[in-house]
Order: structure tokens, then C-alpha cells, then sequence
């Protein structure tokens, strides 16, 4: 079988795109995948290192932009749709897999226009405008979180939760459970905002650090900063005398999970999905200026299980994230209890399922 996933742009839309992925070809040696994205997109980056092929299409969003700009934005479409036809007529993909980013819809909508099945995977509470507008034709909506059902049709629509990149599943099944409570005097800390880091975690970090002088014995801290501000923050650390770890991207976020005992980071979907199967107390600091605050949303259905901690933006400051750190080094208890409320939401299986239902198609799709 072949299968092509469409979408990309951010890692939240591409990581679950190639978790399903290396499902796929997993399943039998003769199965082939495509991504189509842009050539802005992470995609253009990441899938060649993966040795996976890449196709590029024009495309662009239009929402909240001027007059000219979505004159251009549909221009792009219209063209994007004219290179996706091109693309799947030489690919002569079974299926089709969208997993949102401005790629996603020029490319599903010609292949409802072939008569290729498609289906779309949501991985925020809150799903986008270009998968709302997919689900309307799409043969089944995946989503990850409970949340965001309410927004597409009862009878095509499946909880999967957020497939995992295969070096975390291999950790998670590797051990298993991560040990959440601090091993011996030292508490060990991960700090991060995304592959190119986050301004305002950065400055609140850099701000806490004067405040933790008392705990300066027991923690030792790894921090992505992203390469903007790796120096100033390195050099904060190092005045703090705070053991501490300080680098621009991470590469090996499996390792960096299974070394942590609280994680301090934005609340994208890939990213909740992975601290949950990492079984991790974590303060959420979601993007506030997230598309409909998808963020919020994504730590609140968390929040609700008890499996988290939240500060938004608004609250944000030195004096009042170290409070945070050190209220939760004082309670070993509420630690473990916050770890395994959030592996009790964590879905290991969610590339399993997608692919199941997936070939459960049996390559219906015709290509004209």
C-alpha cells in the first residue's frame, strides 16, 4: 500500500505524521510513504534527515490576514491544488492522511476530488479552521484529545490520542514506568518551549534562578533555550552556581524525559502527548497567542485529571515559577500522584489504531 501524509509547518503537526509513518511501513516492506509539505515548513528539514520522501507544494494561510494577503493565500491554493493532482496521480497513493498545516488542504481535497479516501488527524482541543472544513468529507477524523469532538461529525470521528515518535515508545515500553520522584538529594528539572525555544520561559527562568538560591544543593537543571538566547541564559546559570545543563536544541528528547523529574514547557499537543507517556509532572506555560488558544485548552484537559500544572503568560514571573518549583520539590506525594494521572491519559497505541482503520480501507481509492 501507499500513503501519503499532507500538512506540516510545525513539529505538533509533522511528529504524529511520521509516527504514523514508521507505522505503516512497519507493517510490511512493500508499503511506501510520501509527505507533502512546503518548503518553509520543519518538514522541509526533518523528513530528508529521516530518509523519507518529500514532496514540496505552494501554500499558505489566509486566516486573520489583509486583503492582498488572502488574495495570494488563495492564488497559492488554487495552485497548490493543481501541483497536489499532479502529485497524486504519479504517486497513485491508497490513502491519504492530512495532518494540518497549510499543505494539508489543497492536497486532501484533490483527493476527494480522485476519489482517494482521506482522513484527517486534530491533535488540539481546539482544532484549526483547516481541519474543520476537512471533516466534512474526510472518511474519518482521528483526534487526540476528548475535547475537541463536539467540532466534527459523531459517527466518523475516533479518540486515538497523538501518536509517538517510535524513540519514545521504545522508552516507555523499554521501562515500565519513568521513576517520578526525585532519585537521592538531586531534583532534576527540564526546561523547554519547542525546538526555537521560548522567549518568555527563558526570561522567567532567568528570573527564578536568584530565588533558588536555597536550592541551589538539590537541583540540576537542562535547559533548551533555542539559539537566540543561549548565551545570555548560560550565562545566568553559571552566576547562579545552579548545577545546570544549558543547550540550543535538544536532540534526544526520549533521554531528556527519562532523566527529569518536573518539566517546565509549552502545552502543544505533541508535547503533552509525549510527557504523559513519559509519566512527568509538568507546568504548562501555554502559548498565548495560540490559534483560538489552543494551548490553554490543551493543558486545561489535563488540568482537569489533575495531571498537571498550569501558569499562564499573564502570571508568569521569576519570583512566582521558583514558588511553583519549590512547592512541588516540597511534596514528593503530590509529585507521584500528578505523574500517574498523566500516564493514566497517555495513548501509546494512537499510530496503531490510525493505521489499522487506515488499510482497513482496503486501497478503495482510485486514482483517474
Amino acid at each position: 500500500m501507499k500513503l501519503i501524509v499532507a500538512g506540516g509547518g510545525t513539529g505538533g503537526h509533522l511528529f504524529p505524521g511520521i509516527s504514523v509513518a514508521e507505522e505503516f511501513v512497519s507493517r510490511d516492506a512493500a508499503n511506501e510513504v510520501l509527505f507533502v509539505g512546503t518548503e518553509r515548513g520543519i518538514e522541509a528539514r526533518i523528513v530528508p534527515q529521516l530518509g523519507m520522501k518529500l514532496e514540496t507544494i505552494s501554500a499558505s494561510g489566509v486566516r486573520g490576514k489583509n486583503g492582498s494577503a488572502q488574495i495570494k493565500g488563495l492564488f497559492l491554493f488554487m495552485f497548490g491544488y493543481s501541483q497536489s493532482r499532479q502529485i497524486l496521480k504519479k504517486f497513485r497513493p491508497d490513502v491519504v492522511l492530512g495532518v494540518g498545516g497549510y499543505a494539508s488542504a489543497p492536497l486532501c481535497l484533490a483527493a476527494r476530488g480522485m476519489q482517494i479516501p482521506y482522513f484527517i488527524h486534530e491533535q488540539n482541543a481546539i482544532p484549526g479552521l483547516t481541519n474543520r472544513l476537512l471533516a466534512r468529507f474526510s472518511n474519518k477524523v482521528f483526534i487526540s484529545l476528548e475535547e475537541s469532538q463536539r467540532f466534527f461529525p459523531a459517527e466518523r470521528t475516533l479518540l486515538t490520542g497523538n501518536p509517538l515518535r517510535q524513540s519514545i515508545l521504545e522508552l516507555v515500553t523499554a521501562e515500565d514506568s519513568f521513576p517520578s520522584v526525585a532519585q537521592g538529594n538531586e531534583f532534576r528539572i527540564l526546561v523547554f518551549g519547542g525546538s526555537q525555544g521560548a522567549r518568555s520561559i527563558n526570561q522567567a527562568m532567568m528570573a527564578a534562578l536568584p530565588k533558588m538560591s536555597a536550592l541551589k544543593e538539590r537541583v540540576s537543571i537542562v535547559h533548551q533555550t533555542g539559539k537566540n538566547d543561549l548565551t545570555e541564559v548560560a550565562d545566568a546559570y553559571a552566576k547562579s552556581g545552579i548545577k545546570s545543563t544549558v543547550l540550543p536544541f535538544i536532540d534526544d528528547m526520549a533521554a531528556a524525559y527519562r532523566q527529569a523529574d518536573l518539566i517546565i514547557c509549552r502545552a502543544g499537543a505533541t508535547t503533552v502527548a509525549e510527557v504523559t507517556a513519559a509519566a512527568k509532572a509538568c507546568i504548562f506555560i501555554p502559548f498565548p497567542h495560540a490559534v483560538d488558544d489552543h494551548q490553554r485548552k490543551n493543558a486545561e484537559a489535563l488540568l482537569e485529571h489533575d495531571a498537571c500544572l498550569m501558569l499562564l503568560e499573564q502570571e508568569l514571573s521569576g519570583e512566582r515559577l521558583a514558588a511553583e518549583i519549590e512547592k512541588i520539590m516540597a511534596a514528593p506525594d503530590r509529585l507521584e500522584t500528578i505523574s500517574r494521572n498523566a500516564r493514566s491519559m497517555a495513548r501509546l497505541d494512537a499510530a496503531k489504531i490510525i493505521v489499522d482503520e487506515m488499510i482497513g480501507t482496503k486501497g478503495t481509492g482510485h486514482v483517474r
